[in-house]
């Protein structure tokens, strides 16, 4: 069993993991973290935490699934987080929206140096208001709010041409005026 100050410690590290919070809800981070896997391996030494088979992270409207996370730690912080799935899925409520932000990836990656989300191997960003972006590589730059998109996803994350990216932007909705004409 751990220690209550690692499972905090822990706890603190899968809060930063996903910061993507910046998007969500702001009672979002006040919500306690809720994590399932069916197997989990802690290694505080070597800085490195594993959560493998139907990994679930729920934190108010965040949810993120996936078969496997892992959690690099440098000096008690997270160098950077993994998580692989088939594929692997996030999905939040943005503040002031009504719907909820979808992505998916056969492998998502967080690198806290830089403040970068990579999604990698049919990666998908998509609202239920029709908004969809899709590529095999998209590249989130939190601290300059900016996407890269484009290539294949090879082994190293480093894109390839080949794949082409694809964004679907629905017509703004219209309303009918007084007069019966259409008005934005």
């Amino acid at each position: 069993m751990l220690p209550v100050e690692n499972v905090n410690r822990l706890a603190a590290a899968l809060l930063l993991c996903l910061p993507l919070s910046a998007m969500g809800l702001d009672s979002d981070r006040d919500q306690p973290v809720h994590l399932e896997s069916d197997r989990a391996s802690l290694d505080e030494r070597q800085g490195i935490n594993i959560f493998t088979g139907n990994v679930h992270l729920r934190q108010g409207t965040r949810n993120l699934r996936g078969n496997r996370m892992t959690i690099y730690l440098e000096d008690g912080s997270i160098d950077r987080a993994e998580i692989d799935g088939s594929p692997a899925t996030f999905v939040q409520r943005p503040e002031g929206e009504d719907t909820d932000m979808h992505a998916s990836a056969l492998r998502m990656e967080y690198y806290a140096a830089d403040e970068r989300i990579v999604l990698l191997g049919e990666a998908r960003v998509w609202n239920e208001e029709g908004r969809d972006f899709r590529s095999d590589r998209i590249v989130y730059y939190l601290g300059r709010n900016s996407v890269d998109a484009g290539g294949s996803a090879g082994p190293d994350g480093a894109g390839s041409s080949g794949s082409r990216v694809q964004i679907i932007l629905p017509p703004k909705s219209t309303t009918s005026g007084p007069d019966g004409e259409a008005t934005p």
